[in-house]
């Protein structure tokens, strides 16, 4: 095996595979502080009002017992109250939920008390112990009834080009109302934090974060902090698929705690509190119209959303974003509108809003291709645009004639029929779908700094952390890539604050963005060199740069091959033990390059629907990503192996279901909420374009976390149609539903 510094793989494996699997990385909740207590939040067991009384008398009795915190003995927190602060010059108002900052309940499973003790077992016992008396309140958690109340929405955001409805005009059209439920991310490792106040105004956390930078940022305004006095530690995260793209109630409630007890604090959530305590993918209705010509051209497109939110924060995503360009059609208006209910705020979810918005929208062109007689492929074929049709803009890079032809062939598409119900295996109906997905590619600012030892050995550092996507082993490919030397030379260390700022992990940029950070580094590191070798080596003394070049960290002279001098000489001569450098890689400005930046992905799937039970099996899933240069053919394949998989969960088993009578989530856990089971995963193929975007970064990469699961419940839903006729557009897709719609 190859050797790092670090670790031990083989190429085109993960370059923390080996701690991973062998236990030896850290995940937040593994590490231990000497004198730690152990905190468990106590919940609200109704959905609306306020507390009445509380009674820790018998909790602070039990062995262990440390302290009850609850918000009449909360110590006051600048960012709750930032105007009683004025001295202050770093605070700023908590966002969400200011755990203990009143008596008020806002939704069922509120943490409205924290149980401190010696351990985990005492702490249990603590929360137990803990007596609340409440005063409840209506409330109002039924989206599916309140939607249909205009007086009870809010924030209307309208588009419109062209002529509103449009496709009512059209010769052949369909409009269908489409529900999507609440999804929760459920990732492996639960969320996870641990405070420790190292001095008065000096504090350390351990935590699960997709962000390192934006957690430091949000707890030093918090406490009104310099940012420099926070450091925040996120060696590995175990998976997070956007729930840890923001602080929650752990954050403070752990930090606040650990101030008041003068201890470090260990709060780590339990799988029933992942389902409201860190956010959701949002309950959303659907109505889609759309509306073509004989040929099959788009005449207008209509799409209109409604999503839940929380009563005390608004949180939206861009459910009705991809009608507005993905398809050439000179007549769109789209509308969304959230609906506030007594629960707690939604989060971005894996393909926020897109991955909701496509299901509807290209459900709604399979069934109009179905009306038009035409093949869903050559459909989208037909009413493909060069250009972004919202800002007109060409794009950066479009290739998804590529996907739909690779994705046709792996798939089968050939032995697709047009009629429901025309072709079957023994007692079941076989279909074919497909599904188009679509995503911002962006490319945000990072720092890196790159040092050089003068045994070759180079160390990349950036503040950013990895849910699992792989981070550590694309850096170290693009390292090796731009500096020419064996990967296993090449060591990423991140997961901490105290290094250059780095990138938030999420919005399928981390690639883009610190891939561009890291190039930038390793060229000017190789930049440096060259000065060093024209200041100190009398044969490069009156050389000009752009006449010498670096193979493998040696100099030479592109003139004369005989005049050469390796990193590790320079680096003796300068007589240190190392040189670096730091780098910040500006955003990417499209008003600049003036393109459209997007990535791009196309999903089939074969499956099986038995004519008697209507059980549905996936047999074949093909998924396609036009995702530009792919820096790690390895992790990238797993992103969206991940992706599938995780789309099969939206199509078919996925919901969270509210008991309306209390506001409980009826069925917070892993046996009741139902994610993918092993044998419902069929073979699937991944297949990228892998073509570089020659605008938006020195690398040619785009993004693809998104887009591995935009557009595949439709693909699913678009195959179940094919094979029996019957389209059910409430997710997720069940025999049950089946047996209810009629071919």
């Amino acid at each position: 095996m190859k050797k790092n510094f670090n670790s031990a793989y083989l190429p085109d494996e993960r370059v923390d595979g080996l701690e991973k699997v062998t236990g030896k990385a850290k995940y937040t909740a593994e590490h231990q502080l000497p004198n730690m207590a152990y905190a468990v939040f106590v919940c609200s067991t109704i959905a609306k009002g306020k507390i009445k009384h509380i009674d820790t008398s018998k909790a602070l009795s039990a062995p262990g017992a440390i302290d009850v915190m609850h918000y009449e003995n909360c110590p006051k927190v600048p960012g709750y109250q930032p105007a009683a602060f004025p001295d202050l010059k770093n605070v700023g108002e908590w966002r969400g939920l200011k755990v203990f900052g009143d008596p008020l309940v806002r939704f069922y499973g509120q943490p409205v008390a924290l149980a401190l003790a010696e351990s985990i077992e005492s702490a249990n016992e603590v929360a137990k112990l803990v007596e609340i008396e409440y005063e409840a309140e209506a409330f109002e958690t039924d989206f599916d009834t309140l939607r249909k109340d205009p007086s009870k929405l809010k924030g209307s955001n309208n588009y419109v080009r062209g002529k509103i409805q449009a496709y009512k005009e059209a010769p052949f059209f369909v409009e269908a109302e489409y529900n999507v439920p609440i999804e929760v991310h459920n990732p492996m490792e639960m969320h996870a934090t641990i405070a420790f106040w190292e001095t008065a105004d000096t504090v350390l956390l351990h935590d699960k974060t997709q962000g390192p930078k934006a957690t430091q940022s949000a707890v030093a305004r918090l406490f009104g902090l310099p940012e420099k006095n926070v450091r925040i530690i996120a060696e590995n995260v175990g998976g997070a698929f956007g729930s840890a793209l923001r602080s929650w109630a752990n954050v403070p409630a752990a930090v606040i705690a650990a101030k008041k007890i003068q201890r470090p604090v260990k709060l780590v959530l339990t799988r029933p509190q992942m389902f409201n305590l860190v956010g959701y993918r949002p309950q959303a209705w659907q109505k889609v119209g759309v509306g073509a010509d004989a040929n099959g051209n788009l005449l207008g497109i209509t799409h209109h959303a409604i999503s839940n939110t929380s009563r005390y924060e608004d949180f939206r995503e861009g459910i009705v974003d991809a009608s507005k360009f993905l398809y050439k059609c000179d007549h769109v208006d789209t509308e969304y509108k959230i609906l506030p209910l007594d629960l707690s705020t939604p989060t971005w979810m894996r393909g926020p809003g897109e991955a909701t918005g496509c299901f509807a929208l290209e459900c709604s062109l399979d069934d109009l291709a179905f009306k038009l007689k035409m093949d869903p492929i050559q459909f989208r074929i037909k009413n493909f645009t060069e250009i972004q049709q919202e800002s007109k803009l060409p794009w950066s890079a479009i290739n998804l004639k590529d996907c739909y032809a690779k994705g046709a062939e792996l798939i089968g598409w050939k032995n697709r029929k047009q009629l429901p119900k025309t072709l079957k295996e023994g007692d079941w109906y076989v279909g074919y779908g497909m599904g188009v997905g679509v995503f911002g590619a962006g490319r945000g600012t990072s720092t890196v700094r790159a040092i050089l030892h003068a045994d070759g050995r180079v160390v990349l550092e950036s503040a950013v952390s990895d849910m699992g996507s792989g981070t550590a082993t694309a850096m170290v490919k693009v390292a090796a890539n731009a500096l020419g030397i064996p990967e296993e030379k090449i060591k990423f260390v991140m997961g901490d604050s105290d290094l250059p700022p780095g990138p938030m992990q999420g919005g399928s940029t981390t690639t883009s963005t610190l891939g561009s950070g890291v190039h930038l580094a390793c060229e000017s590191l190789k930049d440096l060199l060259k000065d060093m070798a024209i200041q100190m080596v009398d044969s490069f003394k009156s050389m000009a740069k752009d006449k010498i070049g670096i193979e493998g960290l040696k100099l030479f002279s592109l003139d004369n091959n005989n005049i050469s001098v390796t990193a590790r000489e320079l680096i003796d001569k300068k007589k240190v033990s190392f040189i670096d450098i730091v780098k910040t890689s500006p955003g990417l400005n499209t008003r600049e390059i003036q393109k459209a930046t997007n990535s791009f992905s196309v999903h089939f799937v074969k499956v099986h629907v038995h004519s008697k039970t209507n059980e549905i099996q996936l047999k074949h899933v093909v998924t396609t990503g036009d995702a530009g240069k792919i820096i790690s053919e390895a992790t990238a394949r797993s992103q969206m192996l991940g992706g599938a998989v995780g789309g099969i969960g939206m199509a078919l088993t996925e919901e969270v279901k509210v008991d309306h009578s209390t506001g409980k989530i009826s069925n917070a856990t892993l046996g009741s909420y139902i994610v993918p089971r092993h044998t419902m995963i069929p073979h699937i193929d991944v297949w990228f374009t892998n073509k570089p975007d020659p605008y938006i970064n020195a690398i040619g990469a785009k993004g693809l976390g998104e887009i591995a699961i935009i557009g595949f419940a439709a693909a699913v839903s678009n195959a179940i149609f094919n094979a029996t006729g019957k389209r059910v557009r409430d997710l997720p897709i069940t025999k049950e539903k089946l047996a209810k719609v009629k071919a």
